[in-house]
């Protein structure tokens, strides 16, 4: 079975969501009768296929219930990050074509959300309210919706990633949920656990193919590593999707504390969104098994690669060989490049997406020789075996006299340091070599943020890196501005640097 509905049907009282501090959840059958009075709802206020819905919410089950009325209305679902300001939301809603809002009195932003003529709000209270209004049954004119997601912004502007809308029945089973019940196995008979926010696109996709597949989705109302091990013991979680800096969190907890939890019920955790350093997954194996799996690929389904703990481990730092497209790493010219040469990563094959309203973006992202050929700004080299090694984005890549140096070697060795909870690494204006490099890091202990542990640091960094890359100097944050979805807001970093100089 390949839908919430044919699940509803089979088994009504299948737990199909719970949030994992008890306070709330949704049964299958509930899930398939709010997602029906949704598409009521949706058509009521004049929404037509083709068309956007979008939600600014926290974890809760409501999300389900709108993404599931969509996915049922033949339009996009847009998801808004419930860290954005009014203006930044507003943006979204705007750029997205959004006829209806449903938010939660939560949000930081929404008493300062501006009105937009022919776009309706609704709190959670009043699309509550609404449902309850509409009959119950499926609408007549039912078509396969889709998520329309927009990148994290972390190098400007967020941009609206449109994907063609499925076609078929609604029922049908889509290909990412096929994706992930081929390669994982996931069915009725699991308990998947979304740690991360569902305004994500990887957490609302995996949870969503979950749904297709029958299985109970446990959803965290935000990731604490303690509360992590207490979820996975409590449900007996077959199968979770994590970030790095997860794993980061989780290894710095007391090894007592680790070990006093049963997890032996985990048999995948997935991991993707950012490089996570070669010690890190190391670490993770030898605690939980080759149980690790990871995949590289973005919001756009351009294409992806995929590995198992037993290959990573034959091939340390690897992201894996190609699981969907064809890979290929291209120089700036659009030239495809042999085996070991570093290049700009290219996927062939995958979906034909397209930056909503930004047509410059779009060719940006094609290769200049290959149109058919797209990137998502990641620099990176494959192996003669095909096995894709990420080196950074092509963005974050500073040039100091010449050099082409890339961050993300440094931050995944200063992370390492038993003192460092988090680290970044930018170029920063230098008179003579243009940029140099510099670190910002968030110390375990505000209290050893220290010119001391600052040239520790950097002697640190020279045992196991060449000197050109290593930190000239080094500063300190109490946090650095990591997106929940594990990405680094790098560009807040680099402006208070570059600003200086303007």
């Amino acid at each position: 079975m390949t839908h919430p509905r044919l699940h509803a049907r089979a088994a009504p009282d299948r737990p199909a969501v719970i949030m994992s501090d008890g306070s709330s959840s949704l049964s299958y059958g509930e899930l398939e009768d709010r997602a029906n009075r949704g598409a009521r709802l949706i058509r009521s206020l004049g929404i037509a296929g083709g068309q956007t819905i979008a939600f600014w919410l926290p974890n809760c089950p409501e999300v389900f219930e709108v993404y599931w009325a969509a996915q049922r209305a033949g339009i996009y679902v847009t998801p808004i990050a419930t860290a954005l300001t009014a203006a930044e939301a507003d943006y979204i809603i705007g750029n997205s074509g959004a006829k209806l809002v449903v938010v939660s009195h939560a949000i930081a932003g929404l008493a300062a959300l501006p009105p937009r003529d022919g776009v309706t709000v609704l709190t959670l209270e009043q699309w509550r309210g609404a449902l309850a209004s509409q009959p119950p049954g499926a609408i007549d004119d039912e078509a396969p919706g889709f998520h329309m997601v927009y990148s994290s912004g972390t190098t400007g502007r967020p941009k609206g990633i449109r994907l063609p809308l499925p076609t078929g029945k609604v029922t049908d089973l889509h290909q990412l949920a096929a994706q992930i019940r081929d390669r994982y196995g996931l069915g009725p008979d699991d308990t998947y656990l979304s740690p991360a926010p569902l305004y994500h696109t990887a957490p609302l996709a995996y949870t969503t193919a979950a749904h297709r597949l029958g299985a109970t989705v446990v959803v965290m109302p935000k990731f604490e590593p303690e509360a992590w091990l207490d979820a996975v013991e409590a449900y007996r979680v077959t199968m979770t999707q994590m970030v790095p800096t997860m794993f980061v969190r989780l290894l710095k907890l007391p090894e007592e504390a680790r070990k006093a939890h049963d997890l032996s019920s985990l048999r995948h955790v997935i991991h993707a969104a950012a490089p996570c350093p070669v010690p890190v997954k190391h670490a993770m194996i030898e605690w939980l098994g080759p149980i690790l799996y990871e995949y590289y690929g973005g919001s756009e389904g351009n294409g992806s690669t995929g590995i198992t703990s037993e290959e990573w481990l034959k091939k340390p730092g690897s992201v894996g060989r190609a699981t969907w497209g064809t890979l290929h790493i291209c120089d700036d010219a659009g030239n495809e490049l042999p085996a070991g040469e570093q290049g700009l990563v290219y996927f062939e094959g995958g979906w034909d997406f397209q930056y909503l309203g930004d047509p410059d973006k779009t060719r940006d992202s094609r290769n200049p020789l290959h149109p058919a050929w797209s990137a998502l700004g990641d620099v990176g080299y494959v192996d003669r075996d095909g096995y894709l090694f990420l080196t950074d984005r092509k963005s974050y890549m500073i040039i100091s006299g010449g050099v082409n140096i890339y961050p993300q070697e440094v931050e995944n060795l200063l992370i390492t340091h038993p003192k460092v909870a988090d680290a970044a690494v930018i170029g920063v204006p230098n008179p003579d070599f243009g940029e140099e490099v510099k670190a910002v890091v968030q110390a375990l202990d505000p209290a050893d943020a220290t010119p001391a542990f600052a040239e520790e640091l950097i002697a640190f960094c020279k045992e196991g890196l060449s000197p050109i890359k290593c930190p000239r100097s080094i500063d300190f944050d109490l946090e650095l501005p990591r997106l929940d979805n594990g990405k680094l807001y790098k560009r807040l970093i680099k402006d208070r640097y570059w600003a200086r100089k303007a």
